[in-house]
């Protein structure tokens, strides 16, 4: 093994030694072997298991700069920014400040201006993405998250009522950060530093923003099949940063995790708040994503256990969360490659092998029989701005589109699910449902990725 690629450490000991014998050791080899493999230029490994933490860093933090990675070099973390968005919120809940049920209407009053925005829509609704907001706003016009907001909301069309269903939605969680914001009198920025970093004794960086700090990890584009990878640079607006701006340590997302499960400052979160976090929210269906979602986590199940976690994906990174709240375990990976997806879906599988059973999805337990498409698949679908566009090819095959770019050939199982083969890279690994209307019976949305999209509405005629 080549000690200038791979590094690891141990940061804390408990008194007792490990209940489960893991393989560390293959763990470790492991995960040298799928960078080299994934072409990650540089990652972090931590598995916090029975009182010990392990860590394990490789590559550079730029390709071809020589650069190492280190146990304290951050990574954009992408989406798991909106664990510690929701984390805050909770604390602001467990402090009394906020309601999960109350209408955000009554801590926001501009938004009772707002078209489309539901009366009863809550926190609750918005930390589980089941307030029927679509994903993406149409563009950013303003750097105030306020304005932001505001605009967004004014011209949305809801994909259902709130708590009617669930559909990852970027959009609630910049809302959530605006309600921080009023809330506290600080920036998004200054109430995650000062009420949630400082009492965990942790540091994180932020990718936009007047605090910005250009030494976080690049991210990666990496073909595989041309065996070329090249620096990208992160393209995150200033006002989408409660969804996605943070950049971390692995240990960073271990001391997360631990608090999380458990295992931290009492002080912050109340038990209640706590276990809301980690419980499956009714009718938070995330197909495609997890098992199920509760206020800021994702919900694993498998084999009868159950962990929580988030992933996330920066511009070229890929990083990943995984708590067990029974037995405290946490796992964490970071990457600056956006190649380390696939790298985590094998390295899932190793720690398996090692012995540590990782919580992640598998949409593939539920293709049983392929059958014949419907008629009524095809298809437009919107999202916000994002059209997803369904065509028949033959009797037993569909194409999709989105925003007019192939995207991927869908085949067909029971109960509407379908597996996709990726236009660009052939992938195999996602899958996706059409659901029906419970009314009239007829397919009303597609949903890919955890993101519903609703049945286009066909165009007046002109007399």
């Amino acid at each position: 093994m080549d000690n200038q690629y791979a590094r690891f450490g141990v940061v804390d000991t408990a008194d007792h030694p490990f209940r489960v014998a893991l393989n560390f050791d293959r763990i470790h080899q492991r995960l040298v072997d799928l960078g080299r493999d994934y072409m990650v230029p540089g990652g972090q490994l931590a598995i916090h298991h029975e009182g010990e933490t392990r860590h394990y860093e490789f590559g550079q933090v730029r390709y071809g700069t020589g650069h190492p990675v280190t146990p304290a070099s951050k990574i954009p973390i992408g989406s798991i920014t909106k664990t510690f968005t929701a984390a805050l919120a909770l604390v602001l809940v467990s402090d009394g400040d906020l309601e999960l049920d109350r209408p955000v209407r009554d801590y926001l009053p501009e938004l009772r201006w707002t078209a489309d925005l539901g009366a009863d829509l809550t926190l609750r609704h918005l930390l589980s993405h089941t307030g029927g907001l679509p994903c993406e706003p149409d563009d950013v016009r303003t750097t105030s998250l306020r304005r932001h907001v505001l605009d967004a909301c004014r011209t949305l069309d809801p994909l259902h009522g709130p708590g009617a269903g669930f559909s990852y939605s970027n959009i609630g969680y910049l809302l959530v950060g605006h309600l921080i914001e009023a809330t506290t009198g600080m920036t998004w920025w200054e109430a995650i530093d000062s009420i949630l970093l400082g009492p965990l004794d942790r540091t994180c960086h932020f990718v936009v923003g007047a605090d910005a700090d250009p030494s976080i990890a690049s991210g990666h584009a990496v073909n595989l099949d041309s065996g070329r990878t090249r620096p990208v640079r992160q393209s995150l607006s200033v006002v989408d940063a409660p969804a996605g701006a943070l950049a971390c340590s692995a240990l960073d997302l271990v001391a997360l995790g631990r608090w999380l499960g458990g295992d931290g400052p009492p002080a912050l979160l109340d038990p209640a708040a706590l276990a809301d976090m980690r419980t499956p929210v009714r009718r938070a269906e995330p197909f495609g994503m997890a098992d199920g979602w509760g206020l800021g986590l994702a919900v694993f199940q498998r084999n009868g256990d159950t962990w929580v976690g988030h992933d996330g994906n920066g511009d070229g990174t890929s990083c990943h969360l995984r708590i067990n709240p029974d037995d405290g375990t946490v796992v964490a990976l970071t990457t600056n490659a956006g190649s380390g997806f696939a790298l985590w879906r094998r390295l899932v599988a190793e720690l398996r092998a090692a012995g540590l059973p990782v919580g992640d999805y598998d949409g593939f337990h539920r293709l049983e029989r392929r059958i014949a498409p419907p008629p009524d698949c095809a298809g437009s679908y919107l999202n916000g701005s994002t059209e997803y566009e369904v065509r028949a090819v033959d009797r037993e095959s569909l194409v999709l589109t989105v925003d007019g770019e192939p995207f991927a050939d869908l085949s067909l199982f029971d109960g509407l699910v379908f597996a996709m083969c990726d236009s660009e890279t052939g992938d195999t690994s996602q899958t996706g449902r059409f659901v029906r209307d419970s009314e009239d019976g007829g397919i009303a949305w597609i949903q890919i990725g955890g993101r519903l999209a609703k049945r286009r509405s066909p165009e007046p005629e002109i007399a």
